[in-house]
Parts: C-alpha cells; structure tokens; sequence
C-alpha cells in the first residue's frame, strides 16, 4: 500500500534544507581554534607539549653564581716517628737505611754532626725507651756529644781531602741481630739491637772501613746510637776498627 503524497514532500524540503545549510557552513569554514601563548606550550619530541614557565623578564633573570674555589692545597708533613709507639718489626736494610747512611757520611765528610742526625736514635724515641731519670739529658750530652766526637775523628781519618772519599755501603750483620726485652740496660720497652756493622768507602782508589759500634731499632729501622764505641777509653773521639779493605765486623753481644 504506498504512502500518501503530501508527507513526501516534507520530507524532501527538510531534506533540502539540511543540504543548504551544509553548503554555507562549508563555504563560511569552521571557526578556527584559539592559539595558545607563545610561552605556554614547549614541544618535546619524547612526552609531547608541556606546560613551562614564562620567560622572566630581563631585569630578573639568574645572575652566575661565584667561580668555585680552587682546590685546596694542603702542605703534608712528615710525622716524627720517635712520637709514635714501638713496634717490634725486624728492621731491613733498604732504601731509607741508606739514605740515613748517606746523611752519616755527610757528617763524617763535613765534619759535623748536623749533617748525620737523620742517622741518629730520635730523641722522642729516646724518651720512650729509657727507664732513667732524665732521658732527655743523657740523649744530649752523652749520645749526642760522644756521636759528634765520633764523627770528628773519622773526619781526620779522611785525610786532607775528605770530598773525595766516596761511601760505597754499610754492611750489617744480620746473624748478629738480637731483641733487647724491656727491662735490659734501663730499658722500659724493647729494641733491636745489632753490633759491629763495617762502612765501607773508597779513598785514592783503594777500598777502606770502619765499624758502627752499635746500631738500635725504631719501629722497624735502624738507627745509629754509638759510632765510634759504647764503652769509651777516655774523652775525645774514638773510630772503631778503621780498616784497609772491607775488615772485619765486630763481635756480637752488648745492648
């Protein structure tokens, strides 16, 4: 059964009118979109557009902070080994032994003990081992005054050009090396102890000695205590058992 006449035209002028309108907007074009800032969206290729911060003016922009410090420079000094605690390592004869033997022949050379105290048992040392009245004084006038003696007199034995003796080494008998406990010789803590090392030195080509009468330990190396004897014959100094060629090392024994 079809349908009656008059509703097809409705529907067909509504349906012009629909097109008409789609024809003006098309013409018009669709309203555009509002920009945003310059200063609000900051485009990131991994997390798309971001809101940041608006550029501060220029009167309030960060100024650079102060250059940082240079480096600290700190000035390392050396620790006085006689201030710190005995230990009861066997001691070597390396790098630092010889060049405390250097330092004595420097002294003999010269003449002077000034020279040879890098050599000599420190004084703080001094004051840890002794078991006497007054460590300090005997350090300085009998040790100190005996070893300066001592090195006078084997300056003389040089001759009248001492500068061209030449140090070739000290050589230490280390079968001879014993550990004083503490309670021998008014010792309050222990030592190493060796006797009768020879140093050996070359003069007008010809190859010459004379002994350490006694060399004693501090944490581990050797010092000298006694050059030229530790029971001495008389004042003034003493060179023990100078030597044409190498000599012979002294006997052991003694603390």
């Amino acid at each position: 059964m079809g349908r009656p006449r008059s509703r097809g035209r409705g529907a067909g002028a509504a349906t012009a009118l629909l097109s008409l309108l789609c024809l003006l907007l098309a013409a018009c074009g669709a309203p555009a979109k509002p920009k945003a800032p310059r200063h609000a969206l900051a485009a990131n290729p991994h997390q798309g557009s971001l809101l940041t911060r608006p550029r501060r003016p220029a009167h309030h922009q960060r100024r650079p902070g102060p250059p940082p410090p240079p480096p600290s420079t700190t000035t390392s000094t050396t620790v006085n080994p006689g201030r710190l605690p005995q230990t009861p390592a066997r001691p070597t004869t390396d790098a630092a032994f010889n060049d405390r033997m250097e330092a004595l022949w420097r002294g003999v050379v010269k003449g002077s003990v000034g020279p040879a105290m890098a050599a000599f048992f420190p004084l703080d040392a001094y004051l840890q081992v002794k078991a006497i009245a007054d460590p300090g004084a005997d350090w300085h006038q009998r040790l100190v005054a005996e070893y300066a003696a001592d090195i006078q007199a084997a300056h003389r034995l040089l001759g009248p050009h001492p500068a061209q003796a030449h140090l070739l080494r000290v050589e230490v008998p280390t079968w001879q090396e014993a550990w004083i406990p503490p309670g021998d010789c008014y010792n309050r803590i222990g030592y190493w102890h060796v006797p009768g090392s020879r140093l050996l030195y070359r003069e007008g080509g010809q190859l010459r000695s004379f002994g350490i009468a006694s060399l004693i330990s501090w944490r581990g190396a050797w010092y000298v205590v006694h050059l030229g004897a530790v029971l001495r014959p008389g004042p003034g100094g003493v060179v023990d058992s100078p030597a044409v060629g190498a000599g012979a090392f002294g006997p052991p024994g003694g603390c």
